[in-house]
């Protein structure tokens, strides 16, 4: 069958070259009866991937059960899954089948499958094997013909070394291996998603279309949705029933997407920014660590001027025998920082040749040797010009708030 003919049948939206290969994948492997684990994070639509395969196989006309197995209380779980006797435990009034049971001759698909508890992976491996189980407080061997396809979001290497998860039981349910990418490594696709979410909204709610701006756009290709394909469906269905201008804006849409995820996530993953440089996580956190000095350096500076009005010499208190020890570290070069002795700061020489300069409201101020000021011009010229003078998402970058962040660029005059 096309992969483009599988898309329309199951309602699969997307374009992206790691989307197609999963689906590819799946469409190869349904006419066989081999395992298939679905790998992928939560929201990526993992829940597709083994109805396509039942409906492409030969056990289309048998049962297809779907379990959460992160959803079934551990006590139960191996009777949901493989039945029980009348009688076996407190409250089992009759006998029951479980779904392998009830599967028989068709698909089974174990949704969470690593959240199974130790002892149920031992009856699961068995029934993969060979076919066979034993109802809960039976001796009774069950034969059943069942093709069980799992799913997880869980990094199975981690839960193997840390003893949680058989790893006999993952190499036979990953005979067939299929990844499901996250929404943020299929970009092209996030754009068709909305299409598609908003007309069916817009039939479910009889309301008019949303449409999105340009700026709006680029918000949505660059957010790096967390939550996934669930997440551009829930946020597409709120803006549909809630704004009342259906031509979304990126103000607007910026409201309903979470700001601390926005960029940060991606950035992490990738390690690059949008211009490939490899080196930008390192940028951040120096542009978090001189914000952080702007405050103390200001401090400082008045109390370097004190210092020199007085000759060299300033009477120290805790405050400020704290503020120079956290500005000067330890192992300078002798004379190169100023020193507490016996409650007074002494000034290094250099520092009394220093060019003292009239400021506009009549006092005297210490001339910068490094100028900080400068550089956190250039930091918040370079942030306003990566994110297109959108300032909220250059504040969240730089770790200010929009607020100091407007203040700043007033001060500095970097407004348009």
């Amino acid at each position: 069958m096309e992969l483009q003919a599988v898309k329309q049948r199951f309602e699969i939206i997307g374009n992206s070259p790691l989307l197609n290969r999963a689906l590819d994948i799946a469409t190869q492997v349904a006419p066989t009866n081999m395992s298939v684990l679905i790998t992928g994070e939560s929201g990526v639509g993992k829940e597709n991937i083994p109805k396509i395969i039942h409906q492409l196989s030969s056990r289309k006309h048998g049962a297809y059960i779907a379990v959460n197995c992160g959803a079934i209380p551990e006590g139960t779980i191996d009777s949901e899954l493989f039945g029980h006797e009348k009688g076996s435990f407190t409250g089992a009034h009759e006998s029951r089948k479980g779904y392998f049971e009830e599967a028989n001759g068709g698909t089974i698909f174990l949704d969470e499958v690593a959240e199974l508890p130790l002892g149920t992976q031992v009856r699961l491996l068995r029934v993969l094997e060979t076919g066979e189980f034993i109802r809960v407080g039976s001796s009774k061997v069950v034969k059943t013909n069942v093709r069980v396809v799992a799913a997880t979001n869980v990094n199975f290497s981690e839960a193997i070394r840390n003893g949680k998860f058989r790893e006999d039981l993952y190499y036979r349910l990953n005979q067939v291996p299929v990844f499901m990418p996250a929404l943020r490594e299929r970009p092209e696709d996030i754009l068709l998603l909305f299409r598609k979410f908003t007309t069916d909204f817009s039939e479910k709610y009889r309301m008019p279309l949303l449409s999105l701006s340009s700026d709006a756009e680029q918000v949505m290709v660059r957010y790096s949705w967390p939550g996934n394909v669930r997440q551009l469906k829930n946020i597409t269905e709120q803006m549909s029933v809630l704004e009342e201008n259906r031509n979304i804006t990126a103000e607007t849409l910026s409201r309903y997407l979470p700001p601390e995820s926005f960029s940060s996530r991606s950035m992490i993953v990738t390690g690059q920014n949008k211009n490939g440089t490899g080196d930008f996580r390192e940028r951040e956190i120096l542009y978090k660590v001189l914000f952080d000095m702007k405050n103390d350096l200001n401090d400082l500076k008045k109390l370097v001027l004190g210092i020199i009005e007085s000759g060299g010499h300033y009477v120290a208190n805790q405050e400020n025998e704290t503020l120079f020890e956290k500005v000067f570290s330890e192992g300078e070069e002798p004379g190169a920082a100023p020193v507490v002795n016996a409650g007074v700061i002494h000034l290094p020489r250099t520092a009394h040749n220093a060019t003292v300069q009239p400021a506009d409201h009549g006092h005297e101020v210490v001339e910068e040797t490094l100028s900080l000021t400068d550089s956190e011009k250039e930091l918040i010229r370079k942030a306003l010009s990566k994110h297109e003078n959108k300032r909220k998402y250059a504040a969240q970058e730089l770790g200010i708030s929009e607020r100091t962040l407007y203040r700043k660029i007033k001060e500095y005059n970097l407004g348009k």
